[in-house]
């Protein structure tokens, strides 16, 4: 159970509340994006939030969906932790367009958020594979 716990909040954590935190001029409807970044923006919200969909039913539907679903979190935020790791490389930032940055001790939020889901979809496919909850390969 603590599994799906985790998982859950998880999911929710890139499923619902990052679409409700960038719906809004400063993503999403922000005036200075070009239209192709906006598309952009707006495809990875959804495509973000549709993984989260076939995650929740995974982890509650499913015995060995638990290991998929915990592979989804981990290409969800490992993305997010990735870009955030590669933004010098490519110009990216997370300061806003009014030079704040929503951080929590000193860290960018989205890290500290994003790394413990990472951190916890780990957890979880680790635990997954010991119960026996992972999918066998058909090859």
């Amino acid at each position: 159970m603590l599994d799906k716990i985790l998982l859950t909040v998880g999911i929710l954590l890139y499923a619902v509340v990052v679409p409700v935190l960038e719906i809004n001029d400063s993503h999403v409807f922000n005036p200075a994006w070009v239209a192709h970044a906006r598309i952009h923006e707006v495809w990875q919200l959804i495509t973000n939030s549709s993984f989260g969909l076939l995650a929740l039913w995974l982890t509650w539907k499913e015995a060995p969906g638990r290991g998929t679903a915990s592979v989804i979190a981990l290409f969800v935020t490992g993305g997010f932790l990735a870009a955030y790791l590669l933004q010098g490389q490519y110009g990216g930032s997370m300061i806003h367009p009014d030079g704040s940055e929503k951080t929590l001790f000193g860290i960018n939020v989205g890290v500290i958020g994003f790394g413990w889901v990472f951190v916890t979809a780990i957890f979880t496919l680790m635990r997954a594979g010991r119960s026996g909850a992972l999918p066998r390969s058909t090859l």
